[in-house]
């Protein structure tokens, strides 16, 4: 077609070098302790009509720079919303949520009947346990209950309900101030 060809080489920046070796090492890192994926943003809503919503982003260098394909564009994995049961985003080691479907089960879990921690320990556990896999996520029921739970060493979060912000980042910790 007239396009000339170069050496494939020529392609190759040092930018891109560094950026590869980056992300080399935060996957190893992942894989030895699943420090958590600052990258990620997700979020769930309940409106005042009963509306659920969810949205999971990535940055993912390693999705990037391997060019692998990551949970959160996968519904059911990276996230999930039904008005009729609640709605979650998830975090952590990809391959792992996506193997076990971690927000759809979470929500199956909780049309069972269990509660949105009780769901959250359930699914996290499976996902432990099933597949070595190490995440977080943050869920909210129908009517409003929500949890931030995760088997990583951290996971950043926070939530707003009745003019109150919660958030912390260690397991256990907490903090509430108000929204004024």
């Amino acid at each position: 077609m007239g396009v000339p060809e170069i050496p494939a080489e020529s392609l190759i920046t040092e930018e891109n070098k560094k950026l590869l070796e980056k992300a080399k090492q935060e996957k190893e890192a992942q894989e030895t302790d699943s420090e958590p994926n600052l990258e990620t943003v997700g979020a769930v809503a309940l409106d005042c009509k009963g509306n659920m919503a969810y949205a999971t982003s990535t940055g993912g260098l390693v999705n990037k720079m391997v060019g692998r394909v990551g949970d959160s564009p996968c519904v059911g994995s990276g996230g999930y919303a039904d008005s009729n049961i609640g709605a979650i985003s998830t975090t952590g080691h990809g391959e792992s949520i996506l193997k076990v479907n971690l927000a759809r089960l979470t929500l199956y879990h909780m049309e069972q009947g269990k509660t949105v921690e009780e769901a959250a320990d359930l699914s996290l556990g499976y996902m432990k346990s099933r597949v070595k896999g190490l995440g977080g996520l943050i869920l909210v029921s129908k009517t409003g209950d929500w949890v931030a739970k995760w088997t990583t060493t951290s996971m950043p979060w926070a939530a707003a309900k009745d003019g109150k912000v919660h958030f912390g980042i260690d397991p256990g910790e907490t903090t509430i101030k108000d929204l004024a």
